[in-house]
């Protein structure tokens, strides 16, 4: 189980990132580096600092400097190095957001009789941001014939790299850590050699993307990590020994010292630049520690996040808005339930996991 000095550096790391963080916030506002959020329900966050993933990187690389120094861990070094390289880019992702593509239009329903629109239906009284190439063709036709809809707002879209772009940079990652340290890696005690470097590449990448996914409200993806964290924390000091358990245990501390400002209502956003240095900091501890099975269940909420997302894009199921978090926003739910909801089902999950694999 988790030792009295894993519980020491869990708390040092919070107190150090939660310093870093604030730091980092206030060099964001001064540089006027600042989110605008495209969901409509998300509007009153504009001019809320971003980037904040260097508050992140800060806390666990001076952490575990200087635990390096004291104990010599190569896991604990060889994830937070991987967290720095994939925060760097994040941080060129987060830079091309500044970047407007396009300005999209927000309408308002003001007539008595629902209106289709895209894959939407706006009641009377609704809004909806006019995003889909069939909505905007809809909106030119409503406006000249039933003229129901009036715009009220404007939003600048961010320029993005393209999804191809996005999964080469992230298979660049994956690369860096298959290269340096994965080849005798096991799964549940199973020795399987060189299957080690598409499993491991294929984790990281998802990994990144789960988490990347579910950065989207308020502390949603720094609460998610960091009990997922502390789950497989557990789980490998038991199975693996205190040496496996350190990288989750700083990550942990890093994740809650960075929620000590992004907790619903927040006041820092962690951007690319920590969702990428979050999801591939969790899943290299993983790969490390033996412990990518476990790991992986604890980390189900973002990877069912994920899923539902694939099968909107395939038209399998379809979403009003994606991911699953906003919409269950658009249907009414508040953003603070759905935070408390995700994080319970994450606690949930890795207390099952942990019961499951005899660890408690």
């Amino acid at each position: 189980m988790i030792s009295q000095s894993d519980i020491f550096i869990f708390i040092i790391t919070i107190v150090i990132t939660a310093l870093f963080t604030s730091y980092v916030r206030k060099q964001l506002l001064d540089a006027d580096i600042r989110d605008n959020p495209i969901i409509s329900e998300h509007r009153q966050k504009s001019g809320t600092p971003t980037m904040g993933g260097f508050g992140i990187l800060l806390g666990v690389l001076f952490v575990g400097l200087l635990l390096f120094t004291y104990r010599a861990n190569s896991y604990l070094l060889v994830t937070v190095l991987m967290m720095v390289v994939a925060g760097i880019f994040g941080m060129f992702d987060d830079l091309l957001g500044f970047k407007v593509k396009e300005y999209q239009k927000v309408v308002k329903n003001d007539g008595t009789t629902p209106v289709s629109i895209g894959l939407l239906t706006l009641e009377p009284g609704e809004e909806a941001r006019i995003a889909s190439d069939k909505a905007k063709e809809d909106y030119e036709k409503i406006v000249e014939e039933e003229h129901q809809l009036t715009l009220i707002d404007e939003i600048p879209i961010k320029s993005e790299t393209s999804e191809s772009e996005k999964i080469v940079t992230q298979l660049v990652v994956a690369c860096f850590l298959v290269i340096s340290s994965v080849l005798g890696s096991s799964i549940l005690g199973i020795y399987i050699g060189y299957l080690m470097i598409p499993l491991a590449i294929l984790a990281i990448i998802g990994s990144i993307n789960a988490i990347n996914l579910i950065d989207g409200m308020d502390g949603l993806a720094a609460g998610i990590i960091a009990i997922a964290s502390f789950a497989s924390a557990i789980y490998t000091s038991t199975i693996t020994g205190t040496v496996a358990s350190l990288p989750f245990i700083v990550i942990a501390g890093a994740s809650v010292g960075f929620l000590v400002l992004n907790h619903y209502p927040a006041k820092i956003f962690m951007g690319d630049t920590g969702s990428y240095a979050l999801g591939t900091g969790y899943m290299v501890a993983a790969l490390l520690g033996d412990s990518l099975v476990f790991s992986i269940i604890a980390l189900a909420v973002p990877i069912i996040s994920v899923i539902i997302s694939l099968m909107h894009r395939v038209h399998i199921i379809t979403l009003p808005v994606e991911p699953l978090h906003h919409t269950l926003n658009y249907h009414g739910m508040s953003e603070k339930r759905i935070i408390l909801l995700y994080w319970a089902i994450t606690l949930i999950v890795s207390i099952l996991a942990l019961f499951l694999f005899g660890i408690i």
